[in-house]
């Protein structure tokens, strides 16, 4: 398998420029997924690696091979890359091993190599046993699957997946995650996974890039992205992250810092090197806020946070709880309560804060220090 190094690409169609500089490193077999939401120009940037559209600036190299530039561009089936599409791409006249081999007989691999290396890879799949079955007989996480061992018959040097699961329902879906995350570790592949689906990408992916408006905003491990967003962008998208404004902070060191949040003195988490500040955003999340009381005449005793219900919703395990917080009761806030406590709408109560923190100020040194921050493992 082999790393992909992104530097600085640019990529517009007419006037529109769909790709500002993006640049990534992607290490030999990591899997990496680029989140972000329609119109952002993650798509396009698949097609830009795969070799579907060339390039108006920067550059790509896969293992080390320029495959990209302004004035230089390899077409796709030089490329060595696998591209599994959201409706599978197969044939559906040819059997599962005749589509995972019809590449390897296009490419004039003998007939005995081919039955070798798809026996190989069918097993991999775990489809060994269906090899002759039509693509009409199977699921649709047997077809996904197919798809991919099509990629590793040809020893791709990377397989590059295209919102792979967004056809799917719900439920097939949580099945093929599951699919993904054993073949990626079964095969080793160096794997560029396309989603506008946050929960696919931070339960699959090794790190994940954030994509807005055609440019990277952040691209860390998924914890690294929800619980310190690089911006008030990725903290809104991440996690249902609610961004706030704080007062007044002072930090303490140790990755500390004090603050006054909705009338309350606060601790939360910020970054080194954080410096003073009369005002900053802060990114939390529901599952930051505690109920500290849920009883109105307790209320100017608690200490806490005020809120007014206005919204309470069953989830099973937890209560999602909506309120309107603050000295004046005009910020949106949502809390998720443990069964089996429970709240009402109408009713007043008191919320404390776990957990915060203190989003870095931003300019473009801060995003380029991010960036090459991440750009290794």
């Amino acid at each position: 398998m082999s790393d992909i190094r992104i530097d600085a690409i640019d990529k517009s169609f007419g006037d529109t420029a769909v790709l500002r500089e993006v640049s990534l490193h992607i290490a030999s077999g990591e899997f990496v997924a680029i989140l972000g939401p329609s119109g952002c120009g993650k798509t396009t940037l698949l097609r830009c690696l795969a070799g579907f559209e060339t390039l108006d600036g920067g550059r790509i190299e896969i293992g080390g091979e320029l495959v990209s530039a302004p004035r230089h561009h390899v077409p796709p089936e030089r490329r060595n890359i696998g591209v599994v599409f959201q409706n599978y791409a197969l044939w559906p006249h040819m059997s599962v091993a005749d589509n995972v081999a019809y590449g390897l007989k296009i490419s004039g691999i003998s007939k005995k190599e081919r039955a070798a290396r798809v026996a190989k890879v069918l097993d991999l799949v775990e489809l060994g046993a269906l090899a002759r079955r039509r693509p009409a007989d199977l699921s649709g996480g047997q077809r996904q699957r197919v798809a991919l061992a099509r990629c590793l018959a040809m020893e791709s040097r990377a397989v590059l997946l295209d919102e792979p699961l967004a056809n799917l329902d719900v439920h097939l879906r949580g099945a093929l995650e599951e699919e993904f995350a054993a073949f990626h570790k079964r095969s080793g592949a160096t794997m560029f996974y396309i989603t506008h689906d946050q929960s696919e990408a931070l339960a699959l992916a090794d790190r994940v890039a954030v994509m807005d408006k055609g440019r990277i905003l952040q691209f860390d491990r998924p914890e690294a992205l929800f619980a310190r967003p690089a911006n008030e962008t990725v903290a809104g998208f991440i996690g249902e992250g609610r961004v706030l404004e704080a007062e007044d902070i002072r930090p303490l060191g140790n990755g500390r810092a004090a603050a006054s949040l909705l009338g309350q003195k606060v601790e939360l988490r910020c970054a080194p090197g954080e410096a003073p500040r009369k005002r900053a955003s802060i990114s939390i999340h529901p599952g930051d806020l505690h109920l500290v009381c849920d009883d109105a005449t307790a209320n100017a005793d608690a200490g806490g946070i005020a809120a007014n219900v206005t919204r309470a919703t069953y989830r099973g395990a937890y209560l999602r709880a909506d309120v309107m917080a603050g000295p004046e009761g005009s910020v949106p806030l949502s809390i998720n309560i443990p069964a089996p406590a429970s709240v009402s709408q109408g009713q007043r109560v008191t919320l404390s804060l776990r957990d915060g923190w203190v989003i870095p100020q931003t300019g473009p040194a801060t995003v380029a220090s991010s960036l090459s921050s991440s750009a290794s493992l």
